[in-house]
């Protein structure tokens, strides 16, 4: 939902930043490597304990998510590259919850595994729209140039950092911010698949 405000905001930064590490001969995918490292480490952290440096490392790693695009559209996009950017983000996505999970199994446990269930069935109905998109040759620029159709929704990536963000600050309250941003994930793929009947029920 926020997506799209944030990128308006942040984007001259972002191609400035990202058009420097290109001219330094260092590759979208690099870049795409590296943001996947550091949510690993933030994943990490946040498993031992270290909810704000998991939250710092963390938006580094989202930071160089945005990176990548940025130095793609200067070195030049690839398939790959697109399929490595999403691959690597949903893992990003899901192994933050699981770093809740081991810093404190009895309380976030549970909350975390249907956190990532939410992310799963929010990531399918995202993915299997974009190849029906492909398909019927659909194309869309609400989220950037991207190298596939990004169909928007009530959580996306930004809600997703936000949401993390908030439980490494207040990392009691995880179970809480868990469930309902499960909800919200859950809500958020249904209305995709409504979405997705109108459209492709009309395109018959």
């Amino acid at each position: 939902m926020l997506d799209g405000a944030v990128r308006a905001r942040i984007q001259p930064a972002i191609d400035a930043v990202g058009g420097a590490i290109a001219r330094a001969g260092i590759s979208a995918n690099a870049v795409t490597v590296v943001a996947f490292a550091l949510g690993v480490a933030a994943a990490a952290l946040i498993a031992l304990g270290a909810f704000l440096p998991g939250m710092i490392v963390l938006l580094l790693s989202r930071l160089c998510d945005g990176l990548d695009g940025a130095v793609a559209r200067v070195r030049g996009k690839t398939d790959f590259g697109g399929f490595l950017d999403i691959v690597l983000d949903f893992g990003v996505y899901g192994i933050v919850p699981v770093g809740f999970a081991f810093a404190d199994p009895a309380a976030n446990a549970i909350p975390a595994a249907v956190l990532v269930f939410s992310f799963y069935v929010n990531g399918a109905s995202f993915l299997a729209f974009a190849i029906m998109a492909e398909k019927h040759g659909m194309t869309t620029d609400q989220r950037g140039e991207k190298s596939l159709f990004f169909t928007t929704g009530l959580a996306e990536a930004t809600e997703t950092i936000a949401v993390f963000v908030i439980a490494c600050l207040f990392p009691a309250w995880f179970p809480l911010i868990a469930w309902l941003f499960a909800a919200i994930c859950i809500y958020t793929a249904l209305s995709r698949i409504v979405m997705t009947a109108k459209v492709l029920h009309g395109k018959k």
